[in-house]
Parts: C-alpha cells; structure tokens; sequence
C-alpha cells in the first residue's frame, strides 16, 4: 500500500509522459501537437514535486521541534532536579531573609510558567497529528522561543546573585550540571531555527538564544571555608 501511494504522488508525471509519448507514436501525431501537452505536465510534475518535498522538510522541523519543546518541558521545567527553579529553591538554605523573598517570588512565577508549559506541550502533540505543520509551525516556533526567553531570565538572574554572594558548593556542581544540559539544548535550538528559516518565513535569530554561564568553583570554596 505504501509502495502505491509513493508510486501516485511521485511517479504518476513520468508514467503519464510515457503513455501519451507511447499513444502518440501509435498513432502517429506530430511532434509539434504533442510538445505543449508534455511540456505541461512535466511542469506540474516538478511544481508537485518542489511542493512535497517542501511538505516533507516542514513535517521533519515540526517533528523536530516537537522533540525540543518536550525535551526543555521534560529536563528543565517541573520538578526536575535540573529545573533552574528547583537549584532556586535551594536557595532557602543560606541565611539571608532578602535572598528568601526573591527565592519565594520565583516559586510563585514557576508554578504559572508549568501550567504555560504543560499547555504548550498538548497544543503541539494535538495539533501535530493534522499535519497542518505550515499552519502552525511558525506559531509554535515563536512561542517556544518566547518562553525559553523568558526562562532564560531566571538562569541569568540566578547567576547574578551567585556572583555576588556565597554559594554552597553543591549548589555551584547543580547549577554547573544544568548549563552543560541547557546549552545543548540551545544549540539544538539555534540550528533548528536556522534549519527553518531556509523553509519558512520567521523573524527569529539564530543567536537570540542565549547560552547560560558556568559558575567558577571559587564560590563554594569560600562557602565552605566560612562555614
């Protein structure tokens, strides 16, 4: 059945071709009445042929996109152990009241930013199954970029407060294990998007991807020394 259905959609402009040559040498009509006719359908067959094979780039980068959205859901949002929310939450365990309230306000923005999550990820697993990936490829290539964007605010602001304050050592080794993770991910992310750009229309920049940065050891070495 599958053999068929590529059969149509890809041989059906040659097989034509060579069935009409074929009655035309039969019957013997000229070169000339035959030319435009033939010239025809080899042009819908390469027209029909520049289609698919655009259809079947935009279903691979939706499929691949599909995978980035579930992979940055899965490893960093939620309650994994690599979530930037969850080496926040550790946070509570340095004596400082201040650093508590920006700790407790991350909390809060987390639990709106999963539900965002969650909602993106059945969107794209619901509306995947249409094949509709022209339709809505471009709209959830946006949106992902908007929430890695915003996520990438609290890794940033994490990293701001760890360059200024005593950092447990542990917490450092959590953190650094997370940036190699997420700047895989961003990576990935950055070559998709420059894999799209070649097959869609997007406003979106390779480097508009920001990679996260390592801590220095030093921190926790001088945690640990105070403690």
């Amino acid at each position: 059945m599958h053999i068929l259905k590529t059969i149509v959609n890809w041989g059906w402009c040659p097989i034509l071709i060579t069935a009409l040559a074929v009655v035309g040498y039969i019957y013997e009509w000229p070169t000339e009445a035959m030319a435009p006719g033939l010239t025809i359908i080899l042009g819908i067959g390469l027209v029909m042929a520049v289609i698919g094979a655009k259809e079947k780039e935009l279903e691979r980068l939706s499929l691949r996109l599909r995978q980035l959205a579930g992979y940055f859901n899965r490893r960093f949002t939620g309650n994994s152990s690599l979530s930037i929310f969850t080496i926040i939450d550790s946070l509570f365990n340095i004596d400082d009241p201040q650093l508590w309230d920006w700790a407790r306000a991350c909390d809060m923005s987390q639990r709106i930013f999963n539900t965002w999550c969650d909602s993106f990820m059945q969107r794209v697993e619901s509306d995947i199954r249409t094949r509709r990936f022209d339709v809505y490829l471009r709209t959830y290539l946006n949106e992902l970029w908007l929430a890695n964007n915003h996520y990438y605010e609290f890794v940033e602001q994490f990293y701001e407060i760890a360059e200024k304050i005593e950092i447990p050592h542990e917490t450092i080794d959590q953190y650094n294990k997370f940036v190699m993770e997420y700047n895989a991910f961003a990576q990935n992310f950055r070559d998709s998007i420059s894999e799209l750009r070649k097959v869609t229309k997007t406003e979106i920049e390779p480097p508009s991807v920001n990679f996260a940065k390592e801590l220095w050891v030093e921190n926790s070495l001088k945690a640990d020394h105070k403690g």
